[in-house]
């Protein structure tokens, strides 16, 4: 079941909402609660999941942990936004949770910075864990800040292509492209014009697409987005340059702007069952694990392919990377029930059969190393592309900041801009999105 608010353009907007978290207090981050979690308590955890059969699935991942912990009862309370939790962390009080799970993978530079989650650092070492040896690479890095550990990986997604098998046969193509320039090559030849329109599309490469955003791109280009001393590095990693280059030259190939906007609007919705990708009028589809599931229930006439997303002609040994990001929990400052908590979220984000079952029943990508490889994962056979695309050590992520999202907003922004012909001067465009950002995180400390 996909999950909405992980949309890039839901996630960045809700990352602003976590200015509230500027005033939270600071927590033990040094281990040092003082509860003893052997005896019995009540802890409150609050989730995002809304979806009947995934709110299902959070009861039975509980009900998992308590039957191993029967001194520790849980609350669980479902549905809950960013903006209620992230109140709730900044008051603290007797109603507040001792543990969270958003969706926003964002929001952890602003958790860790404001001392609104606690660093999970010292809870790791003392319970003997390694997160570098537990954890896929990109599902460890966007759960720190600075050094900071204030999240932890509770499933992740991963992003792939999808593709129209019966399309490509029909076309005479054998395989999915795995570099880009084969990417331009097939994207064009699946694209069938039909007068001022399209009756097929190869790939709708905009930015307004769905799930086609400049940072779901730039995971294929692996770039740096921040240099050793915390300044944007948009304007001098030349990855960032080439992408944008890259995706302007499709949009030009496949028609222009103008052109492809207009086919888009008149196309069905991301969520709804008239996606275009189900209904064979987009041939090839950038997406997350979520989207088979999705398009098999829309029973399409053709036959789906999964593959990696292709990669930079320059990078083709790398083929088989993609970009990740997921669902976090952590641990609330405000808590008076750290070690408990930890139980709980050690429990829920480490323990191998709680992360694979929790895995088969919510589609989405287990997020252990060992989970990933376990043999009592049940899946399609081709969610197999998307395991190894988040065990794939050089997959990557957006890096946490200070103030969430915003500079991934302001990146996207200006590829608005760019892809449109608004912007012309690429080099310069870069500079000036690389200065906002900079003051934009100035102003965030």
């Amino acid at each position: 079941m996909p999950k909405t608010s992980r949309k890039a353009t839901f996630a960045l907007a809700a990352s602003a909402s976590l200015a509230l978290l500027a005033t939270a207090c600071t927590g033990q981050s040094d281990a040092g609660a003082s509860d003893d979690a052997s005896k019995e308590t009540t802890l409150d955890f609050w989730h995002a999941w809304s979806a009947p059969s995934e709110v299902k699935a959070v009861k039975d991942l509980v009900a998992g942990f308590e039957k191993t912990h029967p001194h520790i009862h849980v609350n669980v309370v479902g549905n809950m936004t960013d903006d209620k939790m992230n109140q709730a962390l900044r008051t603290g009080g007797t109603k507040a949770p001792d543990v969270i799970s958003s969706f926003t993978t964002n929001s952890v530079g602003k958790f860790c910075s404001s001392g609104a989650l606690v660093d999970l650092n010292p809870f790791f070492e003392k319970s003997g864990i390694d997160p570098q040896q537990t954890f896929p690479k990109a599902m460890n890095e966007y759960t720190q800040f600075d050094g900071n550990r204030c999240a932890v990986p509770l499933l992740g997604d991963a992003y792939g292509l999808y593709y129209n098998k019966t399309a490509f046969k029909k076309a005479g193509i054998a395989a999915p492209p795995k570099t880009w320039s084969e990417f331009e090559r097939v994207a064009e030849k699946l694209t069938i014009p039909r007068g001022d329109t399209y009756k097929q599309l190869g790939f709708m490469p905009n930015y307004h697409g769905w799930e086609t955003t400049t940072e779901h791109y730039l995971g294929q280009f692996s770039p740096t987005y921040f240099d050793k001393d915390g300044k944007s590095n948009v304007a001098k990693d030349p990855a960032f340059a080439k992408a944008f280059k890259l995706q302007k030259k499709l949009v030009d190939a496949l028609g222009g702007y103008r052109k492809l906007e207009t086919y888009r609007s008149g196309l069905g919705d991301e969520w709804g069952p008239k996606h275009p990708f189900h209904t064979g009028q987009v041939a090839m589809q950038l997406d997350g694990e979520w989207r088979l599931g999705m398009a098999l229930d829309s029973k399409p006439t053709f036959e789906i392919g999964v593959a990696p997303l292709p990669v930079p002609d320059d990078q083709a040994d790398q083929y088989g990377k993609g970009y990740i990001t997921g669902t976090i929990a952590g641990i609330a400052a405000t808590s008076e029930k750290q070690n408990a908590a930890w139980e709980l979220v050690k429990y829920m984000t480490t323990d191998t059969d709680a992360v694979v079952n929790f895995s088969n029943a919510i589609h989405n990508v287990p997020s252990t190393l060992a989970a990933l490889k376990s043999p009592k994962l049940t899946y399609d056979p081709r969610f197999k592309t998307f395991l190894e695309i988040a065990a794939n050590p050089n997959s990557t992520t957006a890096p946490a900041s200070v103030n969430g999202g915003v500079y991934l907003t302001t990146i996207q922004q200006f590829g608005y801009d760019y892809e449109s012909g608004k912007a012309t001067d690429l080099e310069a465009g870069l500079k000036k999105t690389a200065a906002q950002i900079d003051t934009d995180i100035a102003q965030a400390k």
